[in-house]
């Protein structure tokens, strides 16, 4: 199969690495989704609304710019792996302390810290992977690697659909709680990245050259600020096209009166989706070019809004969820190979991240918005406020793609 193939045309190393960046992604987004499964549990909880439940996400996402500036640095300076390590030790220890959070203040700061730190693996992982990867068939593994979001989206869903219902204690061990608490475990994956993974090629190759580089910070971003400025503004429509159709998904399900266990299966029906329509748009992104993949995935996405967002069967709504994230993850996926193609080398680790993180700060409102919508204008109902989001993002996309550059299959230097 020619899935496996690509897989057989690496070294032991670049298989190695692959995994390791993969999974860290994986295992960040699980923790990220733990928290969208569990908005009401945790509402109930702290004797509080939704909505300001709901800040946490904002909050999340609002701090992972810092992360991704900081850590990027950090990775310009020190290198690719090491500062990768870091990034999963310490979103863990956040997640695992979110866990013990006896108040929502407290709560909310444990997520902010989190965000810090979840902001960082994105683009320090995909520099090492794809630096470390060959050119060829950049599309199809930039594909995969941003599929590990999904992934971790659909461990959440399972891991919710399967256990949730089953967990009835008190105090500490509070049905949400003991879900946060599994999500401190990823941070056992420092340990396969210390023994088993080697430094970034490129990195080590201009390791001098670079850490002159790194200490430039906002002087390096600012010598590429155009360029910057475009990845933001893509990124902003991307997040907002990603957060917009997953963040209150499980809870616009939980509207409609189904249990935990069919939510937790809808949403792991909808993540088969995506992870489909990455790999597959990733793959086809080098035979029909980068613009050309995005454009066609994101607004095909919007055909598929009356069966996602509008159906009344729980058979339905879990084929709009797969028919919805194909075209959005199908478009997602392209981003890593697209964003570190546009990114000059000097600034890899930091460039790609950071304008991906202020995406997601420029759109982290966007579920505080929906949810307002939904309760100032749809009796509470999300279908309306979920439907304009994808339209408006969708289009977004289309035109901010078709104007920017492509540089697909540059070599990565």
């Amino acid at each position: 199969m020619a899935f496996f193939a690509n897989f057989r045309e690496l070294n032991a190393q670049q298989r190695r690495t692959f995994a390791a960046c993969f999974l860290s992604w994986t295992l960040d987004a699980f923790d990220f989704f733990l928290l969208t499964f569990c908005l009401t549990a945790i509402t109930i909880t702290f004797h509080t609304t939704r909505k300001e439940v709901e800040e946490a996400i904002f909050w999340t996402l609002v701090m992972r710019p810092v992360g991704a500036f900081l850590f990027g640095i950090v990775a310009e300076f020190y290198g690719r792996r090491r500062t990768l390590i870091i990034n999963v030790v310490a979103f863990s220890i956040f997640e695992l302390g979110s866990a013990f959070a006896p108040t929502l203040h407290s709560f909310l700061i444990c997520r902010a810290l989190f965000g810090i730190a979840m902001g960082g693996v994105w683009g320090v992982g995909a520099a090492l992977a794809l630096e470390t990867l060959p050119p060829e068939n950049r599309g199809f593994f930039s594909g995969l690697l941003q599929e590990g979001y999904v992934i971790g989206n659909l461990l959440a869903a399972a891991l919710f659909g399967v256990l949730f219902p089953h967990l009835h204690g008190t105090g500490i061990m509070t049905n949400w709680r003991v879900m946060f608490m599994i999500g401190a475990l990823p941070a056992l994956l420092a340990f396969y990245l210390r023994l088993c993974v080697e430094e970034s090629p490129v990195w080590a190759a201009g390791k001098s050259k670079r850490s002159v580089q790194a200490k430039m910070g906002w002087s390096a971003i600012l010598q590429y600020f155009l360029r910057f400025l475009f990845l933001v503004l893509l990124m902003s429509a991307f997040t907002a096209f990603s957060h917009g159709t997953q963040d209150l998904y499980p809870t616009f399900l939980h509207d409609h009166g189904l249990s935990p266990s069919l939510i937790g299966l809808i949403a792991a029906i909808g993540n088969l989706g995506a992870l489909a329509g990455g790999i597959c748009c990733g793959a086809l992104s080098e035979r029909f070019g980068r613009r050309t993949t995005i454009v066609a995935a994101s607004l095909l996405a919007i055909p598929m809004v009356p069966l996602w967002a509008w159906s009344h069967t729980a058979v339905m709504l879990a084929t709009g969820g797969f028919l919805m994230q194909f075209m959005v993850q199908g478009a997602w996926g392209i981003i890593p190979a697209h964003l570190n193609e546009l990114s000059p080398a000097p600034v890899r680790a930091i460039l790609p991240g950071f304008a991906y993180q202020l995406g997601n700060l420029i759109s982290s409102r966007n579920s505080i918005f929906q949810q307002m919508y939904a309760d100032r204008h749809n009796g509470g109902a999300l279908n309306m406020a979920l439907s304009g989001t994808v339209i408006l993002v969708a289009v977004a996309i289309a035109i901010i793609t078709a104007v920017g550059p492509e540089a697909k299959g540059v070599r990565l230097r």
